[in-house]
């Protein structure tokens, strides 16, 4: 992870590399096609200049004429989908051709990882087309440069009330354009305080240059907007979404937005949803409120993202028919088809919150005349905090492999996102962000592979994780086999190992309050925020079923029918959806309480083993990175120690029931 100033080039270091017989076909480049002045086209052409110099040694030249041979061609050609590309080698001449800049600028990253990967182009013949129109990254930035659930310090895009842009804003684009991203909100859906402000004249200028670069690597740039905008702003002493005069105060203030801020694709909104405005708090309906907005936006070809996280924070913990987990589809369903075609509903991946493990949402597929797309969580708030290792691509790909039979076929949840099942325009995937401004971008080194693997899975969704993680292993440090098996392999079991000690069979929740790091088994089992395990000295579980809250009745069947059956509902899942004995034995032949003696014990054990894999590294990577991961699974031991012990010795207390391995149980 060689350092450029005064941080790393993460994926784009752009080490020496050999030659695969690669250089010989870039000593003169030809655009064909393509405006050179264009910046996109300008930013394509000096990547490719760095990439080829650092890696290969080479220099190539821009020619004025088309290359006889042993040249590149980057041509403009109709046929090819949307920001897709393709690339093809033969008589001597490597040709890339694309129907517009964003699919050069992905052609020619895709070139560069291949002579990264030290992968030949001889031969080569693909085309390559995004699988989701709309791959997102939003940010939880607040103004003061703090960022909400952001665990590699602080905002590299805010600082005291304002706003930052440097070489550094540069490079996050660069990565983001190379696996893909084509928009970023830039700022907290939590809008407050200065954020507010954004949408102002005290903020454009700044704003504007971000776009302005962001634009040059084929990405949009969005804002979070605050709902209660007009109230706070000096409007109208209202938000109501049929009330004229705040219409009449969002149509000029729209019109001042899009004039000021080029290259703007809209808003994200978070409304109704832990203590903000929104439309409720008139009567109205999410879509008035979405519709409005969508409409007022719409002369501008902008969009409204509209956030599903709406449900009910001052539950009362006594009370176990109100479920949480209903939430989402029990607010937006009424309402499919009520939407404007410019507003898209972002679904989190699961119906409670960025869990280790949970069902996925019904609303993926529950939703058959809505645009939509899929959010899911890059920085691991659940999932160790960029301290434990939790390579996160193996969820994502469950999820989007989820079939949510909401149609005899193309029926899964990359179908629906990507718009195959419905045909929608607008959607696509987002992910909240990993990255602040510590000299790595994530805090650990290895949290990267989160960040390039959301944008590779984005843009071609039947990737596979361990495809995924070797490339980004083969970018970052090197194609050296045991180097990339022995990544690879951490990579690839640390999610079920974080599971393991952790969160048994998809419970949940038993984090610290506010800070959702470490253990805490009863920390919000009586509070408002309807986060419970239901534990007693009998079991535990919530029961999800016909009997109980009845979720299980929000999705299509065969999927309801599965998972209110204790015999066929996946055991991973188990505790989710059902209230089990103790003694309830698993198709392990174990008990429950067995099971979650087990696997803490295991959990633990395979930290200590990841440990001892990654010394087997020492000498093999740079010294830096190699001390620093190395920090960090001490801390992820020490964490692993504490949940299994806590964890543990609170079900045995629960129970009374002794391991039957009679291990130290406190």
């Amino acid at each position: 992870m060689k350092e450029t100033g005064r941080w790393t080039q993460l994926w784009l270091a752009y080490d020496s590399r050999r030659d695969m017989g690669n250089g010989v076909y870039f000593a003169q480049v030809f655009f064909d096609g393509f405006d050179i002045m264009d910046h996109r086209i300008q930013n394509a052409w000096a990547e490719l200049a760095e990439g080829l110099e650092r890696m290969l040694g080479i220099s190539p030249v821009n020619s004025k004429e088309a290359p006889a041979d042993g040249g590149f061609i980057v041509r403009r050609q109709e046929g090819i989908k949307a920001e897709g590309y393709g690339i093809i080698q033969e008589d001597g001449i490597l040709t890339l051709s694309a129907a517009d800049e964003n699919g050069v600028l992905y052609g020619v990253f895709h070139i560069l990882r291949q002579i990264a990967l030290e992968e030949p182009l001889e031969g080569v013949h693909i085309t390559c087309h995004p699988d989701n129109p709309l791959r997102m990254l939003n940010h939880w930035d607040n103004m003061d440069g703090s960022i909400e659930r952001g665990y590699s310090g602080r905002s590299f895009f805010f600082e005291n009330g304002e706003i930052l842009v440097d070489e550094r804003t540069r490079d996050y684009a660069r990565f983001a354009a190379s696996v893909g991203i084509n928009g970023v909100v830039l700022n907290n859906v939590n809008v407050k305080d200065q954020a507010t402000w954004l949408i102002t004249d005290r903020y454009f200028d700044k704003v504007s240059e971000i776009a302005r670069i962001f634009e040059g690597y084929g990405i949009r740039l969005f804002l979070s907007l605050n709902y209660a905008a007009p109230l706070e702003l000096g409007g109208p002493d209202s938000a109501d979404p049929l009330d004229k005069a705040v219409i009449s105060w969002w149509k000029e203030k729209f019109t001042e937005v899009f004039a000021r801020i080029p290259n703007l694709g809209g808003f994200l909104v978070k409304a109704d949803s832990e203590g903000r405005p929104g439309p409720f708090t008139y009567g109205r309906t999410q879509a008035d409120g979405a519709n409005m907005l969508a409409d007022l936006v719409k002369p501008y070809g902008g969009i409204i993202i509209w956030r599903c996280f709406v449900y009910n924070c001052t539950q009362d913990w006594r009370d176990r028919k109100t479920d949480r987990a209903r939430a989402g589809y029990d607010n937006f369903i009424k309402m499919d088809g009520d939407y404007h075609d410019n507003v898209i509903l972002q679904i989190k991946n699961g119906p409670m919150d960025f869990q280790i493990r949970e069902a996925v949402s019904p609303l993926l597929g529950g939703l058959m005349r809505t645009n939509q797309m899929l959010e899911v969580q890059a920085a691991q708030e659940y999932t160790g905090q960029q301290i434990d290792l939790c390579y996160l691509i193996p969820l994502f790909k469950e999820v989007l492999d989820f079939k949510t039979y909401c149609k005899p076929e193309l029926d899964t949840v990359a179908d629906v996102v990507s718009g195959r099942t419905f045909g929608n325009k607008l959607c696509g995937m987002a992910a909240v962000s990993n990255t602040g401004n510590d000299a790595n971008w994530t805090g650990n080194d290895l949290a990267a592979a989160n960040f390039y693997g959301f944008g590779r899975l984005a843009f071609s969704t039947s990737l596979t994780a361990e495809e995924i993680a070797s490339e980004w292993v083969g970018m970052t440090y090197s194609n050296d086999e045991t180097v990339k098996q022995t990544i690879v392999r951490l990579l690839m079991g640390s999610r079920e190992t974080y599971e393991k000690y952790t969160s048994p069979l998809g419970i949940g929740w038993m984090v610290t309050p506010n800070t959702h790091y470490g253990p805490s088994v009863d920390g919000y089992e009586y509070s408002r925020w309807g986060t419970y395990h239901r534990a007693d000295h009998l079991g535990l579980g919530v029961d999800r079923t016909d009997t109980g809250t009845g979720y299980v009745r929000q999705y299509h069947e065969p999927n309801a029918s599965r998972y209110n059956s204790v015999e066929k509902c996946p055991e991973e899942l188990l505790l989710f959806f059902h209230h089990l004995p103790y003694t309830y034995r698993l198709k392990s032949g174990k008990t429950l309480i067995q099971h979650i003696y087990d696997s803490h014990f295991e959990g633990v054990r395979e930290v200590e083993e990841m440990i001892r894999v990654w010394e087997s590294l020492k000498g093999k990577i740079p010294e830096d990175s190699y001390a620093l991961v190395r920090e960090r699974f001490e801390r992820q031991l020490y964490n692993a120690r504490e949940w299994r012990d806590q964890v543990n010795s609170y079900f045995y207390r629960k129970s009374g029931i002794a391991d039957e391995k009679n291990r130290e149980i406190f």
